[in-house]
Formats: C-alpha cells, structure tokens, sequence
C-alpha cells in the first residue's frame, strides 16, 4: 500500500498529464498511457479516495431523518 506523499505525487501527475490533455503520464520511472479521459477521471477519482482515506477525512455525509410515524 502506497503512502499519503506516493498518493499525492501521482494523483498530481495525473492531474498535470490530463491538464495539459496528454494520456500518458510519467512517475517514479514508469509510463501509464490512459485509453481515454474516462479512464484518467476513473483513476482520480480512486486516488481521491484513497487519499481520503490515509487522512482520514470524512468525504460524504448522509442524513437519515423521519417523523417517528
């Protein structure tokens, strides 16, 4: 398992590559090229996650209520 600075360093060069509309990203000596922005978007969002969970912060809230009926 990857830590928090790992997450972060390539959840940045992935967003560097997708910013400057490259499908190919560099990192730590090895080379990903991405099929199509869905799948760049699909790998942020997984290490958004996982980062979210390394620092422990609560991403989504759900509230649940009702009347007692």
């Amino acid at each position: 398992m990857a830590d928090l600075a790992q997450l972060t360093a390539w959840r940045d060069a992935l967003m560097a590559a997708r910013y400057r509309g490259v499908r190919t990203v560099d990192y730590d000596g090895k080379r990903i090229t991405y099929a199509t922005d869905g799948e760049m978007a699909t790998a942020l969002a997984d290490l958004e996650r996982r980062i979210a969970g390394a620092t422990g912060r609560i991403s989504v809230v759900r509230i649940q209520s009702s009347k007692g009926i």
